[in-house]
């Protein structure tokens, strides 16, 4: 499917137009991805949309608009067509090699700071599979006196990463380095923090086309039963307790079905204080385990 939108078109025309047809097509969101794709592919702000919404979109707006529309009717996710998105109300730019930063992420780092409440504490912070780098920047905007590093095996995402802690104004308090998980690291972190991939191998097939076929797959695969990120992590803890301080605390998001598994694992290698956490939904979606002191 596709829309012709003229270049005398009003903006505001052009919008509802193109709302109408995703509509049709069966899109779900389908005003809000029209407004969000208008407003990309125009350069307008909220503000110039309502303030000039009866100006023509003109040839390169057309163009844009067109090509924008094609795109999202085709089924690539909106964000993938604007090459950036919000979290904890901060933008992030996107790459071919991280995910698109959702809501449900923004519990681990709600999670995280009810640990450490104090907002000036200094803190010594590591994201494992940091991907755009959502968590952990929104951890140092909310904590600055905090030092990070993000972790990540993909070099693309490292290179996204970095920019957007420098775009988000804490770039001097993060660095970003190519490992897997915490084979090469040293301690002690006060917090580590990981979106891990935790999707069952076999389930991907079955995912939504926006996520089977636009996110990149190492960081959704977590395995035939979807916890090998998590033994890999919980196994470099328990091998070398340095790893955190001994107050500290890992933070991981989880699938809404791995709650239980969770915990049990950790159980068995020696976590014995562990809490899991849900998202808006009630579903589970974070795990917090701290080390037992016994022995530190």
């Amino acid at each position: 499917m596709t829309i012709d939108l003229a270049p005398t078109l009003p903006r505001e025309t052009a919008l509802r137009r193109l709302g109408q047809v995703f509509e049709e097509a069966g899109l779900p969101n389908a005003r809000t991805d029209a407004r969000f794709l208008a407003l990309h592919a125009l350069a307008l702000t909220p503000l110039d949309l309502s303030l000039r919404g009866r100006e023509p979109i003109g040839e390169a707006g057309a163009a844009a608009l067109g090509q924008a529309a094609a795109r999202r009717l085709a089924g690539e996710p909106v964000a993938r067509i604007i090459g950036a998105w919000e979290f904890w109300g901060l933008p992030f730019a996107l790459g071919p090699e991280t995910l698109v930063p959702r809501p449900d992420t923004e519990s681990v780092v709600e999670a995280a700071l009810r640990l450490f409440p104090e907002r000036d504490r200094p803190l010594r912070l590591i994201d494992l599979g940091t991907g755009s780098g959502c968590i952990l920047v929104a951890l140092l905007h909310e904590r600055p006196g905090a030092l990070g590093i993000g972790l990540d095996r993909a070099q693309g995402a490292l290179a996204v990463a970095r920019r957007n802690a420098e775009a988000n104004g804490v770039g001097d308090r993060a660095a970003f380095l190519c490992g897997s998980w915490l084979d090469a690291m040293t301690g002690p972190f006060d917090l580590i923090v990981s979106n891990p991939p935790y999707i069952a191998a076999p389930v991907i097939a079955t995912l939504e086309p926006e996520v089977r076929l636009h996110d990149p797959p190492a960081a959704l695969d977590g395995g035939v039963d979807g916890l090998d990120a998590y033994r890999a992590i919980l196994s470099d803890i328990a091998r070398r307790p340095g790893l955190l301080s001994t107050r500290g605390a890992l933070v991981m998001e989880i699938g809404y079905d791995q709650g239980q598994a969770l915990t049990r694992l950790g159980r068995a290698m020696g976590f014995e204080d562990m809490s899991v956490g849900r998202d808006l939904a009630g579903n589970d979606r974070v795990v917090t385990l701290r080390p037992s002191l016994a022995g530190r």
